[in-house]
């Protein structure tokens, strides 16, 4: 019976981990790995390829302060599955290159379908998973394995890219890098399809041990006493701040192709690589990151993951990497990916160490990401206009500067958590 119920878990967990990351491959993984080319085949700009992300912001964030109660009423099974299905429709779109004034629209309909319908329920989903004490792993599982997800959706993308461009990628024409292009769009599209259906038919409703009195008289109205229930919590605030700073550092994975094509002289397949190559260090950073957290304390692994992050960035925004220096930038961008990933994983972890009840956790990460998740409305026209005004290095190195200042606002603001979470 407990080998069954072992079974039953670790299936929860590896449908939670592929759903988590499969919503998310085609908004933003493809644009990450494959960002030369995606820009040379729609024909835009960084910057206007970071309006289409802030185009997913703006919705995203309406569809934070709905959706998080959201999962504290409805099916969570029913949610993700849905969302999945309707973000792989747009996926299918997306083959067919639309114009750039479709491709903001598109980017809007994916900030309704992934952030809506699926964020809280798959964060709830997990913290259910954890259960009291394993807060830490459950999420160390799921970043984790969504890193190795989309790792291996990468890998799969870049092998078909590289069997359809037939001869050296310097002589293949645009047409030939489109269509290319193309055949990596309707693969991945189909591939989140197929998760949705997972997800539907096998992905049994996870529920809470124990259920609180609290959680049995919910209705199905979202109340405003929910939301005044959670401003009460010191960690509500400080986690927005935390989240903000972290999930930008996380967006700056985005340009880690780029640099290596404009700085490092890298051709397209190799500078897709890097970012590839960088996605296969989250399941482990995810996995061990997890087990020290629960042995000690979220919070101090968020503390160290920003340190990381701003020592890192502060090397990059010198300028003292070069295409001649690569050991020194797999190096510095390995380091830079550790913190970034260490603090990804274990910002919803630290929920449970500050006593936020279960019964409102889609409704307080539904307030926290209202403000933690802006930079998808700001970080792609910022980061877009630095690159663009700048063209090659110092471009970069402006980007880079400006990471180090949300680093350093990070680390402060996850200070001030630990020493918090110590005194309860």
């Amino acid at each position: 019976m407990a080998h069954n119920k072992t079974k039953s878990r670790v299936f929860k967990i590896i449908l939670l981990i592929l759903a988590g990351e499969a919503v998310f491959i085609l908004p933003f993984v493809l644009a990450r790995i494959f960002r030369p080319t995606f820009l040379e085949v729609f024909n835009i700009t960084n910057l206007q390829l970071g309006s289409c992300f802030s185009v997913y912001g703006i919705v995203a964030f309406f569809s934070y302060l709905f959706g998080g109660p959201l999962a504290d009423k409805f099916n969570l099974r029913k949610l993700m599955s849905f969302a999945l299905l309707l973000t792989a429709l747009g996926g299918f779109y997306l083959a067919s290159y639309p114009s750039l004034y479709n491709l903001h629209i598109l980017y809007g309909f994916w900030g309704f379908t992934t952030i809506f319908l699926f964020w809280a329920a798959m964060i709830k989903a997990t913290r259910i998973w954890g259960g009291k004490d394993k807060q830490g792993i459950a999420f160390g599982f799921l970043d984790g394995g969504r890193g190795l997800t989309a790792a291996l959706f990468g890998s799969v993308g870049v092998l078909i890219f590289s069997f359809f461009i037939s001869t050296d990628i310097s002589l293949t024409t645009l047409a030939e890098r489109k269509d290319a292009f193309k055949q990596v769009i309707l693969f991945t599209s189909g591939a989140v399809a197929f998760v949705a259906l997972l997800v539907f038919f096998f992905f049994k409703t996870l529920e809470p041990e124990t259920t609180s009195l609290e959680q049995k008289s919910n209705n199905k109205h979202l109340t405003i006493s929910e939301f005044k229930k959670v401003m009460k919590y010191p960690a509500t605030w400080l986690l927005m701040i935390i989240i903000l700073c972290a999930y930008f550092g996380y967006k700056m994975t985005d340009v880690f192709s780029l640099y290596a094509k404009d700085v490092m002289l890298y051709n397209e397949i190799e500078s897709a690589k890097v970012g590839t190559y960088l996605l296969y260090m989250r399941p482990i950073i995810g996995v061990v990151i997890g087990l020290l957290a629960d042995r000690t304390r979220a919070t101090l692994w968020i503390v160290i993951g920003f340190l990381l992050m701003l020592i890192t960035s502060l090397i990059f925004a010198t300028g003292i990497i070069d295409s001649k220096s690569t050991l020194l930038f797999i190096l510095t961008i390995g380091t830079m990916a550790l913190g970034v990933y260490s603090a990804r994983v274990l910002y919803f972890a630290t929920l449970e160490e500050s006593n936020i009840p279960l019964a409102l956790t889609g409704t307080v990460v539904g307030f926290i990401s209202i403000v933690g998740y802006t930079p998808d409305i700001f970080a792609g026209p910022l980061i877009g206009y630095l690159l663009d005004n700048s063209p090659g290095e110092l471009g970069h190195q402006h980007v880079f500067f400006t990471m180090a200042i949300f680093s350093c606002l990070g680390l402060l603001t996850s200070m001030y958590l630990y020493k918090l979470s110590i005194k309860k």
